[in-house]
């Protein structure tokens, strides 16, 4: 196990890990950038605090730093900027100045400071400058480049008004007198950040330990549990209490027709014997997440209309990690388990069972695939990079689901159900298809049932 290098005040605000060294990590991946650029490059971190530009805001938030960033430097704070310059292979890092006073009430936070090395020291970048020096870098630099030249910014030229855009705009204005043009490194940095390295497949892993313990742990005291939240708390305690980080996402607990709401965050229902719950939950160990999904029973067995949609998901999954492999992208094979789903509502609802089905949307309710890295849902906005082509050491999910009104006469019985289902796992793509790291957090009818016996 590596020891943490930096001291434990700044844990939140330099990411670390117990399982490698965080400094080298970040390095390496400056590397693979600088050996990619043929220009310099600028990135701006969050600008300021979560929340801290209304006037309500009064108390701290957590902090939630811009991805990018992040993935280059492992700093967690606002106000601190990134240029590296492939000519020189300079690594710069501009940083607030430090401010005792901010951090007697929030904690430790690196700030520039003259004649200190401290921030060279926690981060590995040995080249560290107060952040009102970056403008005047930035100039002074793309004075040097041949006219017609351009720098590198990390913007999408399609997604307007976030800080990145607003950055870049403030860069424009600074390089307007020199003539050199902005460039979006975007791209590029996608094509370095979706796979991962050992390090982040190590941390991945070991998220999914913790999820696994956590999930085992609910379904064991399921019957304790009289509302959503008392589940939702209990989950989410057992995720916490056993990482380094952070919930990957506020967690999702959807009771009967609730389910169908697929983002639902009411989370204050009570929990009705006979009804299913949909648990969708994960935790951050590192910067990495895990982001699981399980459809359960309330009452610790799915009746048998339900045992049936359950496992027509769960049939689903399978049919599509069929097709998942290195060479293809997402969008190629992102209708296959809907479409497996209609076949076999058909198949075995409505001719099986004389049953019928009424679907909450059009063929499709949602991607069965999204990245996982440093963000959960990875991948560039508005695209979610699903043309992409896989590769090894990318990480993502496979989320079928089912939402709608579903009857049928099972052995003379008649079953009629409102219900959402959403089976998820993390499958992270090798030389030869995909290693689906959550196998071992159960999903199959007979496991849930007889964990929850």
């Amino acid at each position: 196990m590596v020891v943490n290098t930096c001291s434990r005040p700044y844990s939140q605000v330099f990411i670390e890990s117990s399982l490698y060294n965080a400094k080298n990590l970040y390095k390496k991946r400056r590397k693979a950038m600088l050996k990619e650029l043929d220009s310099f490059f600028v990135i701006a971190g969050m600008p300021i605090e979560p929340g801290s530009e209304e006037a309500f805001v009064q108390t701290w938030n957590k902090m939630v730093q811009e991805p990018a960033f992040l993935y280059l430097t492992g700093i967690n704070q606002p106000g601190c900027y990134l240029l590296l310059d492939p000519k020189t292979n300079d690594e710069i890092l501009f940083v607030p100045p430090k401010d005792p006073f901010k951090e007697f009430w929030n904690g430790k936070r690196l700030g520039y400071l003259e004649d200190n090395n401290e921030v060279a020291r926690i981060t590995g970048i040995k080249d560290v400058r107060p952040v009102d020096e970056l403008m005047d870098t930035v100039v002074a630099r793309a004075r040097k480049l041949p006219k017609g030249s351009y720098a590198y910014a990390y913007f999408f030229e399609k997604f307007k008004e976030d800080h990145n855009d607003r950055f870049r705009h403030q860069l424009l204005k600074a390089l307007k007198p020199t003539g050199i043009k902005l460039k979006s490194a975007a791209a590029l940095h996608w094509s370095l950040r979706l796979p991962l390295e050992p390090e982040r497949i190590k941390d991945a892993e070991a998220a999914q330990a913790v999820t696994d313990h956590a999930f085992r742990t609910i379904l064991a005291n399921m019957s304790s549990f009289k509302n959503e939240r008392a589940l939702g708390l209990a989950l989410d305690y057992e995720m916490q209490r056993a990482s380094d980080g952070d919930l990957a996402f506020p967690t999702i607990v959807a009771g009967g027709e609730n389910a169908c709401c697929l983002h639902y965050v009411k989370k204050d229902e009570p929990l009705k014997a006979g009804e299913l719950v949909l648990l969708d939950f994960g935790i951050r160990i590192g910067t990495l997440h895990s982001d699981i999904s399980r459809t359960i029973p309330v009452s610790g067995k799915f009746n048998p209309l339900q045992k049936m949609l359950y496992e027509i998901v769960l049939d689903s999954a399978a049919e599509y990690q069929k097709a998942v492999r290195p060479g293809v992208p997402l969008k190629e094979i992102g209708n296959i388990p809907w479409d497996f789903i209609i076949r076999e509502l058909e198949a075995r609802l409505v001719k099986g069972c004389k049953g019928k089905f009424k679907l909450l949307y059009d063929k499709r309710p949602h991607g069965v695939s999204h990245f996982i890295g440093e963000q959960i849902h990875e991948g560039e906005p508005g695209t979610r990079s699903l043309e992409t082509v896989l590769r090894p050491g990318m990480l993502i999910s496979c989320e079928p689901g089912l939402y709608g009104e579903f009857e049928a006469t099972i052995d003379g019985k008649k079953y009629r159900e409102k219900i959402g289902i959403r089976i998820e796992d993390d499958l992270l793509i090798t030389k030869d298809g995909f290693r689906n790291i959550s196998q071992n957090i159960p999903r199959t009818v007979a496991d849930l049932e007889k964990l929850m016996a």
